[in-house]
Formats: structure tokens, sequence, C-alpha cells
């Protein structure tokens, strides 16, 4: 189901203006702070009055001024996720859930399966974790049947180990109701792992649309601090004497983690590792303590701060991996592009993001 946007709307710096047809699937937003992002969710969303132009999802109409179509947001049947999840405090899990479901039990039955939250339903929001808000959130969207997905930095309000716990039922909405979304963020990582189609916004424009690691040089500058590297797996075996886990990729990469018996062999999993814990190396490694080391070669150098963002493809996979290390370091190894490297990473230093990962 393809997305067209064609939308202008006034803001007090500049002027919106978005022109794109979205493919089938995750479409990440990112871009700086004030780029437009939440205003453009929310002129599709029908929360923007002033925005004209014309949207379309499936080749019907939501807004479309020039021939008088003006649908309110209840009749968009978009689902809209804001960053601080929006629940109501006067009502229950169950009750937020519900709203605006239209007595469509399988629906809220199927988006509580999906987010695993049936031990919270009868709980007030305010006793909720920060993960749990945004699972219910979720929740209450999927329960409304919406044909499009807006999801406004639902991790932003979250810790790094919280945004852990998340971001796998973040995957499984995207992989499990199939629908287009919208999805702003400031971490690459996590449009790395959840989209195949992103957009960098400036000033309200588009900058750059595509394949997100064809555009990732622009955006590394801009990332939050977090999980640069999020690689989607299942899991081949638990090795107890050796205290590891065995988990492959979806490019075939083989990767041990510590042991982790809780996820099922055969269960998905998605893998996370900080660029920072990427150790770099111009010559095959030997005498390490690291378990998991893959020869590449570097893609781009990019300066991020005080540090330089490395970006490298693994043999002959061509996944490509994040690692962050300082000036000096580049200088005294002299990577630079095209050149060969090799990668190591401890286990301890991969986390297993698994929470509502199914054996298959």
């Amino acid at each position: 189901m393809s997305v067209q946007i064609d939308i202008t709307l006034p803001l007090a710096r500049f002027a919106l203006r978005v022109r794109q047809t979205l493919p089938t699937g995750v479409t990440a937003v990112l871009g700086p702070s004030g780029a437009g992002k939440t205003s453009l969710l929310e002129s599709v969303a029908g929360l923007r009055r002033a925005a004209t132009g014309r949207v379309t999802v499936g080749g019907e109409a939501l807004l479309d001024t020039e021939r008088g179509v003006v649908l309110p947001p209840e009749k968009r049947r978009v689902g809209y996720v804001p960053q601080d999840s929006g629940l109501f405090p006067h009502l229950s899990v169950l009750g937020n859930v519900r709203f605006g479901a239209h007595a469509d039990g399988r629906a809220v039955d199927a988006a509580i399966e999906t987010l695993e939250i049936r031990p919270l339903l009868g709980r007030p929001p305010a006793t909720l974790s920060g993960g749990e808000r945004q699972r219910v959130a979720l929740a209450r969207a999927l329960a409304t049947r919406p044909r499009l997905l807006l999801l406004d930095e639902p991790l932003a309000a979250l810790d790094v180990r919280l945004r852990e716990r998340v971001l796998p039922w973040l995957l499984r909405v995207r992989d499990e109701w199939a629908l287009p979304c919208l999805y702003v963020t400031h971490n690459v990582g996590e449009a790395l792992a959840s989209a195949a189609h992103a957009l960098t916004m400036r000033e309200g424009r588009v900058e750059a649309a595509g394949e997100p690691r064809a555009i990732l040089g622009g955006l590394a500058s801009e990332a939050e601090e977090g999980i640069e590297n999020l690689l989607p797996g299942r899991v081949v075996s638990h090795e107890e004497a050796g205290g590891i886990t065995r988990v492959r990729t979806a490019s075939g990469l083989d990767v041990a983690v510590t042991l982790c018996p809780g996820n099922a062999v055969g269960s998905s999993v998605t893998l996370a590792v900080r660029a920072e814990d990427v150790l770099v190396a111009v010559a095959p490694v030997v005498g390490l303590s690291a378990r998991n080391v893959y020869a590449g070669r570097i893609v781009s150098v990019e300066r991020t701060g005080v540090d330089v963002t490395l970006r490298c493809a693994l043999d002959p996979s061509g996944v490509e991996v994040l690692a962050r290390i300082t000036p000096a370091a580049v200088a005294a190894l002299g990577l630079q592009r095209g050149g060969p490297v090799w990668l190591a990473v401890k286990s301890h230093s991969i986390s297993i993001l698994g929470g509502p990962g199914r054996a298959s």
C-alpha cells in the first residue's frame, strides 16, 4: 500500500514542503531538531488544519484541498504514537487500548498479543515504566486497525537500556502487521534496524531519500548516542560449557554472544553493538580474547564530534558495521576509505534483544 505525500504547511521559521511517494514498509525520517519532522507527521494525521495539498494511502485521499477533501483525524484511520505516549491517565491499560477501536475486539486482542501487554491490562498508566507505556501506546494505535502508522520518536524518552528492551516490539509490529509506517528518529541504528527507506529533513525540506545505508554518511554526525549497530538474526545454538550463544544473522554472519538460554534455538532476535565497542585492526588478529573477528574494508571515514566513525563492509556478506575511534587512532593506523580492516567484538559487548522473539 503506497503512500503519496504532497503537502505545504506554514511554520514560524519556514514553510514545511514535502513531496514524496513512499514505498511499502517502514520509512525512517531523520534530521536535526526543528527540521519539521513532527509537523510532517501531524499534517498527515490531520492534526494541522493549516496543511494544504494532497495525502493518499493506497489511492484513497486523506487530504486533497484542491478537491475539497479534508478528512478529520478520526476518519483517516491513521495510528499515531507521539513521543510521550499520550496515554489517558484516567483509563486503565485496557481502556487505553480499546479507545478508538470501535468495538473491534479481535483487533484489540491482536494488538495485546503482539505487544505482550496482557499482564498490564488492569493497571493505570501512572504505574507503568517508560518502556511499558510505549508498548501500550503502540497497542492502542494498532487496535484501531490503521492503514498507516506514524511513530514520532517512540524511544527518545527512554535510556539506552530501555531502548534495547522496547525495540524488538517495534520490529515485531513491522513484521506482523505489515503497515506502511513513517518513523521519526534521531538514532541511526534504529533506522537501519527497522526501515527499508529513509528521508533526511532540514528546515522543512527533504534533503535526501533512499536506502538508509546509502544516506548514512549524512546522518552520522547528527545521531544520538546509543546503539548504532543492529543486526537481526536467529539463535543457532547454546554452548553451556563455553558460556556462549551462537546467532546467525539474516546475511549469514555467525556471531557469538554471552550465553542466553532464555532465547530458544530458532527464535528471532536482534543483536545490538555500540560503535565504541568495536575494536579496529589493520592486520589479521590473533591471540585475542574477543570471540568475533571479521575481515572487511572501510567504506567511509567521518569525523563525528570529538571522535571518528568508520563505516565498514564485512567480507563476504557486505554487512556494514560502524566503529567509533579517536582521530589519533585513525592517524596511527593509517585508516582510509577503501583500505582493509579487521573488526573484533567481545561477546560481552553484544546485547541480544529478543524479549518478544519466538521460535519458528
